[in-house]
């Protein structure tokens, strides 16, 4: 049995990707770093992305952190085992994950659990 992680992106009822088209805005190098914390998740699981990784609390999100010149967030839930699916993406600009960002990741969260 494998120990990595399917990763699926947040849709809206349209089928737009939110996700998707935020991390295609990004630079190269930043994207480089993203698709390779996804590799780490699918191949080895939620433990070889642990130090960068943390739960929100008081909420059922985690946080994943890819450092650089500009901090990306990446919001996410694990829903089903073996499974994570990314609600949000933003560029991180202060200490504290702005309110705004957590109640998007919160809102489609919601939406996407009542479709199921």
């Amino acid at each position: 049995m494998s120990s990595g992680y399917i990763v699926y992106y947040y849709r809206t009822s349209t089928g737009d990707n939110p996700v998707s088209k935020f991390l295609n805005s990004l630079s190269e190098r930043q994207q480089v770093k993203v698709v390779r914390m996804f590799q780490y998740l699918t191949e080895y699981g939620l433990m070889a992305i642990l130090p960068h990784t943390k739960k929100l609390s008081g909420t059922p999100l985690w946080e994943m952190r890819i450092l650089g010149k500009d901090s990306v967030r990446i919001i996410y839930v694990v829903p089903m085992q073996q499974s994570v699916l990314i609600l949000h993406a933003f560029i991180k600009k202060s200490q504290k994950t702005p309110l705004k960002e957590l109640r998007i990741a919160l809102k489609r969260y919601e939406e996407w659990r009542s479709r199921k």
